[in-house]
């Protein structure tokens, strides 16, 4: 026995939260493996894998506090509190903490809606309060997104009230390129049709043919022809940055300029 002021405690005690601790912690790893494990088979569609990391990432948020609550519990058992009259009071407890912790509440609930309603899973690209960027974690609290420049928006559940998700279809990919009046219009589509037939398909994330759907503006500085093609979810921008590429050699090719901004300096007599 070991002596603590008033109160003796055995060596046994001492060593009970510590097993406690370490069996808490060894079923908790066992279970995040078993569901992790789920994530690596072979899946029919990159959808169903998605959903199922989604969900799993929220279990595995459950059961990290079932855990914590179950150790502690036994901890308090272990030294002689009285556990039972504990639980028993967890109602008007609950009751309580519900009132204090409201917003907390709401997220749990915000979060296990938007898995049920599939609004949005790990890996889908968002748009949060004009933030967009890559969900990178859906908790029980708050989710997690992160744009291409590394930032991070880590957002209230029960806050998000509008979502942008551009995983639920097919993106296109839309390029404007301008030319200058001087050329004719004809001999400019013939050869941005020419560039499109010959690229069709050999861009990767591409889905269908690239489409030369004419002149689409008439500015100042030049005439607007529009090319667009379809593409996976949320690949246009990398797209839109080949097809430029492609569009420009195209066009040096054929000797056709794009027009720039140009500066005439006129000396008075």
């Amino acid at each position: 026995m070991i002596l603590f002021g008033k109160y003796e405690i055995s060596i046994q005690q001492l060593i009970n939260p510590i097993v406690y601790i370490v069996i808490g912690f060894i079923i908790y790893e066992i279970v995040q493996k078993i569901i992790v494990n789920t994530e690596k088979k072979n899946f029919k569609n990159r959808h169903h894998k998605k959903r199922v990391k989604t969900i799993n990432s929220l279990i595995i948020n459950i059961v990290r506090y079932i855990t914590i609550i179950f150790i502690i519990i036994a901890i308090l058992a272990n030294f002689g509190v009285n556990v039972k009259s504990i639980v028993a009071g967890l109602g008007i407890t609950a009751a309580i903490l519900g009132l204090a912790f409201q917003d907390i509440a709401k997220d749990f609930l915000a979060g296990i809606s938007i898995i049920m309603e599939d609004q949005y899973e790990i890996g889908d690209t968002v748009e949060i309060n004009e933030f967009m960027g890559e969900v990178i974690s859906l908790g029980l609290r708050t989710t997690r997104i992160k744009n291409y420049k590394g930032q991070t928006l880590i957002i209230a559940n029960h806050t998000i009230s509008q979502v942008i998700n551009y995983n639920l279809s097919n993106s296109l990919a839309i390029v404007d390129v301008s030319v200058d009046y001087s050329y004719d219009s004809d001999k400019v589509e013939n050869v941005l049709n020419k560039m499109a037939e010959e690229i069709s398909g050999k861009i990767p994330k591409t889905k269908g043919k690239v489409i030369v759907q004419g002149i689409n503006d008439l500015e100042a500085s030049g005439v607007i022809y529009r090319v667009v093609v379809e593409t996976s979810s949320a690949e246009h921008l990398g797209v839109q940055r080949e097809l430029r590429k492609e569009i420009k050699k195209a066009l040096d090719k054929a000797n056709i300029k794009i027009p720039y901004q140009q500066i005439e300096v006129h000396n008075g007599k």
